[in-house]
């Protein structure tokens, strides 16, 4: 994804564009600090920490340099807060990607900031605005939309075709002999270097399969399924545990 903001001494500078459906950009980085939020459509995010999505009315810190390809799942309208290095130190912004939740505030205040003039100076006004923006991306709540990949190579195979193909019927001990390792090895060997179980990560890798789908508005009952939960109401179940809320109404 090439820079699309203007080269600026500002601290935060913000643009809007909208994706077509499948558009993709290859592993990348800015300069910047990018703030992406998704004000319709799904963004998917890849890195070699793991893979993120992000749903409708969410958004994605990804630090300034950090490498990292995205994909637009259905299409896509983003607005990004660029942030000057220096400022995300200051701010104490995270050093590694997170999906965040996005405030009413927060999202009022990235559109007024997208039609801030790129070229002049700064009125008082605006000044008081892209200062409150960045204060606003500060108390913003982490989301759990993650799937982390082990650092051990035999782990993170496994775990990339199964964010590929996720389903709920890639068992343990499947995954372990895939592994070539024993059940118990595998076992301790996921959890050392993912700080999760296998079963957890599965879920959580399905869970993220099941926002991409339902954000391109698939229905709850083929997802459910599909993904090998017994039920939708058992998908309903897990997702509201997780997420907080039923399926349809996170996706509102």
């Amino acid at each position: 994804m090439p820079d699309f903001y203007p080269m600026t001494s500002r601290e935060v500078v913000v643009t809007r564009h909208d994706y077509a459906d499948g558009q993709r950009f290859d592993p990348h980085h800015h300069p910047r600090g990018q703030f992406a939020y998704a004000a319709c459509g799904v963004i998917t995010v890849f890195t070699d920490e793991g893979d993120w999505v992000v749903p409708p009315g969410r958004a994605i810190w990804v630090p300034a340099g950090l490498p990292h390809a995205m994909c637009m799942r259905g299409p896509v309208t983003m607005l990004n807060a660029y942030i000057l290095p220096a400022t995300q130190q200051r701010l104490a912004l995270a050093g590694h990607c997170q999906v965040l939740g996005v405030s009413e505030l927060l999202r009022h205040l990235l559109e007024q900031a997208a039609q801030v003039p790129e070229h002049t100076l700064a009125s008082e006004r605006d000044e008081y605005l892209l200062g409150l923006l960045l204060h606003e991306i500060v108390r913003m709540p982490r989301l759990a939309l993650n799937a982390p990949l082990p650092r051990e190579p035999r782990l993170a195979k496994i775990c990339r075709r199964l964010l590929d193909q996720p389903s709920l019927e890639n068992s343990l001990d499947e995954m372990a002999r895939e592994a070539g390792m024993s059940r118990r090895t595998f076992t301790r060997l996921f959890r050392q270097h993912s700080g999760v179980s296998f079963v957890e990560w599965r879920q959580q890798a399905c869970l993220l399969a099941a926002i991409v789908r339902l954000g391109n508005g698939e229905p709850v009952t083929r997802v459910a399924m599909e993904l090998g939960y017994s039920s939708p109401s058992a998908f309903a179940t897990v997702f509201r545990r997780a997420l907080g809320e039923s399926p349809s109404r996170y996706l509102q």
